[in-house]
């Protein structure tokens, strides 16, 4: 059908639904039998369902590859590599601060150790850790 008719159509369609309460059951009866008429003369045509699948670069060949030298493009290869990227310098990124935290806090306990009053050796004698707990320091 082409749009002429499909307008058409749908004119008859709202005038048929604008007087339906005013025909009468003789016209009512010739519009059902001329609809089971059309419906029976109406071809069957089977339902394709249409999938497009992207092909980004070149064309697929018989076998369901590419076809030879159509790979993706740089793009497409871009597309690829810059997240890869960005993760690989977001890891190094968290390792560097990650690493530089544990040489700060380090750092710190060490000075604390090095201000300290007591001598080093106090720190290495088990009697001394018995000495704190009693204490409870």
């Amino acid at each position: 059908m082409n749009n002429k008719e499909l307008q058409f159509a749908y004119k008859v369609k709202l005038a048929l639904d604008a007087n339906l309460d005013n025909l009468s059951d003789d016209t009512l009866q010739h519009l059902a039998a001329a609809r089971r008429v059309a419906l029976a003369r109406k071809k069957k045509v089977p339902m394709t369902v249409r999938v497009e699948q992207p092909v980004f670069a070149g064309s697929i060949n018989g076998g369901g590859t590419l076809s030879a030298g159509s790979g993706p493009s740089w793009l497409g290869r871009l597309g690829v590599a810059v997240p890869l990227l960005a993760g690989i310098i977001l890891f190094a990124g968290i390792y560097q601060h990650e690493n530089a935290k544990r040489v700060a806090d380090l750092a710190e306990i060490d000075a604390a150790v090095l201000s300290d009053e007591l001598p080093l050796s106090a720190y290495l004698d088990h009697g001394f850790n018995a000495f704190l707990t009693e204490k409870g320091e």
